[in-house]
């Protein structure tokens, strides 16, 4: 199955995951100029209002930057939503993405067929995240077009099967697009997740130590100054596993050695006030950030990845 047009002629197969609190227009807009697909969660922009104030600000910005280039347009940006029954804005936030005809959406935490219609109609795409084969089909079944494959090593809500066994699983019956997940951070892995059958590489935690992330800088520093070492697989703080960064919860008076199991019923991906003091203080970060080793301007950071991407390919081909 060819790709999507939006997404077929991508001068890097990189899409930026959506990060929540710290994405914001302004690394979307960083990210999409240089090249790759920019994403934000919707329910990063607070109050609710502020979403439409925001993809106006990145829709207005990638046309101004793509009449000046005509030769070098902007890659497309995407927009995150949760679909998880505790997102009392996502009616809401959808209007907004139909407004702004948002090209692609990014659904989380469940899968519906509204939700894909939706996007369907202004010509939109979904891309949906996954954590096994299981959920993979149902959400193919719901009308997704592509998927997003989290892979073991992940920043954030991540799962736990090896990038190999998912990829592969999904390839016996799946031929649309797959973007993979789960500790990509150099050019090198970008052309590896091509080579076992994904389209796309989905790349989040080497972007928070970027200038435009709006993360704190302790937050920025400690990724620079860890490796795969320093990341711990929880469930206690939102209810669903995920990975973060050990010396944010050490900060935050806890032991990650010792942490205790969360009640699934806990579960809250409402982008309340609960859920943001849990990504404020307790940092989400996948298991790659070894290779970065300080912070940058976004468009370094994937004009190294386009460098190392080119250089993987050459290598690859000498050695055939």
């Amino acid at each position: 199955m060819p790709l999507p047009a939006i997404l077929a002629n991508l001068p890097l197969p990189i899409i930026g995951s959506p990060l929540f609190i710290i994405s914001n227009p302004k690394l979307v807009i960083e990210q999409c100029k240089a090249g790759i697909v920019g994403s934000m969660p919707a329910l990063n922009a607070r109050p609710a209002s502020q979403l439409d104030e925001w993809l106006a600000e990145i829709t207005e910005t990638l046309a101004a930057h793509n009449r000046a280039n005509p030769d070098k347009p902007a890659a497309p940006f995407a927009i995150n939503q949760i679909v998880h029954k505790s997102n009392d804005r996502l009616e809401h936030d959808m209007q907004v993405c139909a407004k702004y005809k948002v090209p692609i959406v990014i659904t989380s935490l469940g899968a519906r067929t509204d939700v894909n219609d939706a996007v369907h109609s202004w010509g939109g795409v979904v891309l949906h995240d996954i954590i096994n084969n299981f959920f993979a089909r149902k959400a193919i079944e719901k009308g997704a077009d592509g998927l997003i494959a989290v892979a073991a090593g992940a920043g954030g809500h991540a799962g736990v099967k090896s990038p190999f066994a998912l990829v592969q699983e999904i390839r016996q019956w799946f031929d649309g697009p797959i973007a993979l997940s789960g500790a990509i951070a150099t050019g090198r892995a970008v052309l590896a997740a091509q080579a076992m059958g994904a389209d796309f590489a989905y790349i989040g935690s080497a972007f928070i130590a970027t200038e435009e992330a709006r993360a704190v800088e302790g937050y920025k520093q400690m990724i620079v100054d860890s490796s795969s070492d320093d990341i711990v697989y929880s469930s206690l703080f939102t209810g669903v596993h995920g990975n973060y960064l050990k010396g944010s919860i050490r900060n935050s008076g806890l032991d990650p050695e010792k942490l205790p199991e969360a009640d699934p019923s806990t579960m809250n991906f409402s982008g309340g006030e609960g859920a943001k003091k849990a990504w404020k203080d307790i940092w989400g970060c996948g298991q790659g950030i070894g290779v970065v080793d300080r912070v940058m301007p976004a468009r370094e950071l994937v004009e190294r990845l386009a460098r190392e991407y080119a250089e993987a390919r050459k290598a690859l081909l000498a050695a055939a």
